[in-house]
């Protein structure tokens, strides 16, 4: 039976798993959308390719399908760069069909011609181009078994003129789940336990490989009595229900997990590449568990390094050790959790008058959004205090962008987890620099009648580039931001809008924002000197922001000054 080249395309996404495709449609997509149209696949029509591919990513990664997003030739499916770099750094599987223009002008200079295998190249798991018409199941099946396989981006570059060509004779190639078991051999696994048996004050650090491993990581705590620290990560995975969680390490992280892991004499790396290596211990005994070789000993030099799957190599390794009984190094962390725990308290209090500290909001967001809440958050200041302040049990999830870094994350990547759990609340913390970017985009979520939950962090700058100014000792220069009234903005939009200026009618208004049963977004105006404390503070930190201090009352900006010193100091 001859088919069409775009409905094989549609049909291969379809039986790989595809549910929903994110785009904006155009003219060398024409055939493809057509054939979406006719298929079971759900097209998500953003107006930014940029938030589809964020979307699409966020669906990908928390859902656990396989994912799609399609674009026009040109610039259309050149806008899915940056969204396709987060998500191949966060191994989520999605396939991209970037439309070209028709072969016989390739290489021509033609109008809106791309080379887009040299631009996806560096950010994908596969980059092939469509080359006949003959080659388009078997290329499709390819990337989709990529994505899934490798855990990443796939990309097919499909020349429109194919995309409408009849295929005779359509070879059944088909994508392929596996689930291979990985972990060390029985001498590795017997060289950790030896060297597990030698060490005294034993810590385990945590990371993203640990999902699906939270009971045999418990249960290796309890054997050990050792503290755990985890990466940022890998929360949802280790803080649920875990009596011997310490928290995160790094400069995002509270004092508690700092200790685990900086004073310890032995440190089982378990699936983290984390990778600042001044928050790794010098004098201690390193093993390093991790999927993937390549990590090994490449964030800081390690005793011992083996290749496996965190859950596998646990239930290997946990009848090799005997259960100890001093608990010392545990006792000793958990009481630094404790003093920990308490500072958290006090900085989730409420302010007076006009002062909003905005982690007193996150804990508002935390004590009042559903028990299966997904989060997300722009990167900079929204990503810490949902990182701190955000409480896990095991069915809520939160999502920003850790390795790629990039603004304007949260917004769009909650309409994809909207998307793909409709039943479930979904809340985006967004920094008022990073919803701006990407906010016309708000208009998808009236358009696809998406009802996630915004929550603006409304401090009038670049906060977290201001906050780095600051500790490098400079005057902070062009991060003012002049926003409008976010809120009075998101009704003309569709949104049910409201912004907060008082302390006092935070928590109501919390309540009032979860409970709309649409798209709802609610501004809230922060303190704009609040600073992000790291757990240790660093000489060259202090000395930095005491010489920003110096620099800001030469130049006449006392009142600054004042603002940071009662914000962070002195009414706490």
């Amino acid at each position: 039976m001859s088919k069409r080249v775009a409905d094989i395309v549609v049909e291969t996404l379809q039986q790989a798993g595809v549910r929903r495709c994110y785009g904006i449609v155009g003219d060398t997509l024409n055939h493809v959308t057509t054939a979406i149209h006719g298929s079971d696949i759900d097209w998500v029509h953003v107006r930014h390719e940029e938030v589809a591919a964020f979307a699409a990513g966020a669906d990908s990664l928390i859902s656990g399908q396989l994912t799609a997003c399609a674009g026009s030739c040109g610039p259309g499916s050149l806008h899915f760069i940056n969204g396709v770099f987060e998500n191949n750094r966060n191994k989520a599987p999605m396939v991209l069909i970037a439309s070209q223009v028709v072969t016989s002008e390739l290489g021509m200079e033609f109008p809106q011609e791309v080379d887009f295998k040299a631009v996806y190249s560096s950010c994908s798991v596969f980059c092939e181009q469509v080359y006949s018409a003959e080659q388009a199941r078997r290329v499709v099946t390819l990337a989709c078994q990529a994505a899934i396989s490798r855990r990443g981006v796939a990309v097919v570059i499909l020349p429109s003129d194919i995309s409408e060509q009849v295929v005779k004779h359509d070879p059944p190639f088909a994508v392929h789940y596996t689930q291979p078991v990985l972990r060390p051999g029985d001498d590795e696994l017997l060289r950790i336990a030896e060297l597990l048996g030698q060490g005294k004050r034993i810590g385990i650090y945590a990371g993203a490989g640990c999902q699906g491993a939270h009971a045999p990581l418990l249960e290796l705590a309890r054997r050990l009595q050792a503290p755990i620290a985890h990466t940022s990560r890998a929360k949802d995975f280790v803080e649920p229900d875990n009596p011997f969680n310490m928290g995160m390490t790094g400069i995002f992280g509270i004092e508690s997990g700092f200790h685990a892991v900086m004073e310890c004499d032995t440190l089982l790396l378990l699936g983290a590449d984390f990778a600042w290596g001044q928050y790794y211990p010098d004098k201690a005994t390193i093993i390093q568990v991790d999927h993937d070789g390549s990590h090994l000993g490449r964030r800081h030099p390690v005793t011992l390094g083996v290749v496996g799957d965190i859950g596998p190599t646990l239930e290997a390794l946990l009848p090799m050790l005997p259960p100890r009984e001093d608990t010392d190094f545990l006792d000793e962390c958990i009481g630094h959790r404790e003093k920990a725990l308490a500072k958290r308290a006090e900085e989730e209090a409420p302010g007076e008058g006009e002062l909003i500290h905005p982690q007193y909001l996150t804990a508002l967001l935390d004590q009042h959004a559903a028990d299966d809440a997904l989060f997300t958050a722009d990167c900079g200041s929204p990503m810490v205090w949902v990182l701190r302040h955000i409480r896990v049990n095991g069915r809520r999830r939160t999502l920003t962008s850790l390795l790629h870094g990039t603004m304007a994350n949260a917004m769009p990547q909650a309409l994809g987890l909207q998307k793909a759990f409709p039943g479930r609340q979904v809340v985006a913390l967004c920094g008022d620099g990073g919803l701006s970017m990407l906010m016309g985009d708000l208009l998808t979520a009236v358009q696809e009648n998406l009802p996630i939950k915004i929550v603006v962090y409304n401090n009038g700058s670049l906060n977290f580039v201001e906050l780095e100014q600051k500790v490098e000792g400079l005057l902070d220069y062009y991060t003012e931001l002049k926003n409008p009234d976010f809120g009075k903005l998101a009704e003309v939009i569709g949104f049910h809008g409201r912004t907060v200026t008082r302390s006092q009618d935070l928590a109501l208004a919390v309540q009032d924002l979860l409970a709309q049963p649409g798209p709802a977004l609610l501004d809230v105006h922060t303190a704009p000197t609040e600073l992000v404390m790291p757990p240790q503070v660093e000489a060259g930190q202090v000395i930095g922001t005491a010489r920003y201090m110096a620099k800001a009352v030469l130049a006449g900006r006392i009142g600054e000054v004042k603002e940071l010193l009662a914000d962070n100091f002195l009414k706490r």
